[in-house]
């Protein structure tokens, strides 16, 4: 009961206090996700569950589960933002966040979540930036009696679930719509499938020098152009000390500074980049790893590492930024 009551004298200060924020609305086309791109998955793709989907969607979109009814998932992870927000790093129903939002592009395609890959699950995942109290601010068991009052959401759970609305239920759904945020099909795939002209002679140079010198691949690999790993790269760091990175999970120190690499998938699609948004363009993320990084204490970097300086030409570094841009259909 206490908890009910301050959550409700919370969120009406906040609503009564600020200017309402505008949420994005839904204008995905009605199918989205319902045919997803070849060549992603290993194995088969994920079976389209439309009643989950769906109701992952619509809660998706929906504020009502931020503490002030004024924050969705979408207000960070817009889609005509690239999945993304656009700003340097995001703000929530709690106040300016200190990371900036990464894409949802194949992110069913995970294996860890969060920059600091703190969580195994998709579905957990979900779960967090509802209950952070610097995202949406809501506390889970508060969300759940939200929805299970909810004229909306109440028999779609029951339909769904066969059961009420509960946590796991929750994460489930949102989980099951984010699967289906994909980008792929790019001109680079047709390129490799044998169509040529796909690619200018600039973007094929691009490739090039993502294969060889500009050793990308060494963390950008696979399908998904990204190995999962978490790195350090000196991105973030001041007065050089690593930002906490991975070691606010594990309290290692060798985990400082170790941040989730991202899906180059639709990378054209959601400036700035880096987990601190602090490079503006994909021209200011080449050069970044063209001059090798920032060298913090901790990185352990051997000779021959993929942040060693690149030594690459303007037209290197502009073929290679004509690559990236090729990878977001």
């Amino acid at each position: 009961m206490k908890l009910r009551l301050w959550v409700l004298a919370v969120s009406t200060a906040l609503v009564a206090s600020g200017v309402p924020r505008e949420v994005p609305p839904d204008v995905l086309p009605a199918n989205y996700g319902k045919v997803l791109p070849q060549g992603l998955w290993p194995n088969e793709p994920p079976a389209y569950d439309a009643a989950k989907v769906q109701l992952g969607r619509a809660l998706y979109f929906d504020p009502l589960l931020s503490i002030d009814q004024q924050t969705s998932c979408a207000s960070c992870h817009d889609p005509a933002k690239g999945f993304g927000d656009g700003r340097r790093v995001s703000v929530g129903s709690g106040g300016t966040t200190e990371r900036h939002s990464p894409s949802l592009f194949n992110r069913g395609l995970g294996s860890s979540f969060a920059w600091d890959g703190r969580h195994a699950t998709l579905s957990a995942q979900m779960l967090f930036p509802i209950s952070s109290p610097i995202e949406m601010g809501l506390p889970l068991p508060v969300a759940v009696e939200r929805l299970r009052a909810s004229d909306k959401y109440a028999g779609q759970f029951e339909r769904v679930y066969a059961r009420p609305a509960d946590a796991e239920a929750l994460g489930d759904a949102l989980a099951a719509f984010v699967v289906r945020i994909t980008s792929g099909d790019s001109r680079v795939e047709r390129f490799q499938g044998g169509d040529f002209a796909a690619l200018s002679d600039l973007e094929r140079t691009g490739l090039w020098i993502y294969e060889s010198k500009g050793r990308c691949w060494r963390c950008h690999a696979g399908a998904n152009f990204t190995d999962e790993s978490l790195r350090v790269t000196g991105v973030g760091a001041r007065e050089g000390v690593a930002r906490e990175g991975r070691a606010a999970v594990t309290r290692a120190d060798g985990d400082r500074g170790r941040f989730k690499v991202p899906t180059l998938r639709g990378v054209a699609h959601h400036p700035p980049y880096m987990h601190d948004g602090s490079l503006e363009s994909l021209d200011a993320v080449v050069a970044y790893y063209d001059r090798g990084g920032e060298r913090v204490p901790g990185d352990e970097r051997v000779p021959g590492n993929e942040l060693e300086p690149l030594h690459l030409s303007a037209h290197e570094r502009t073929a290679l930024v004509a690559f990236l841009k090729a990878l977001s259909p």
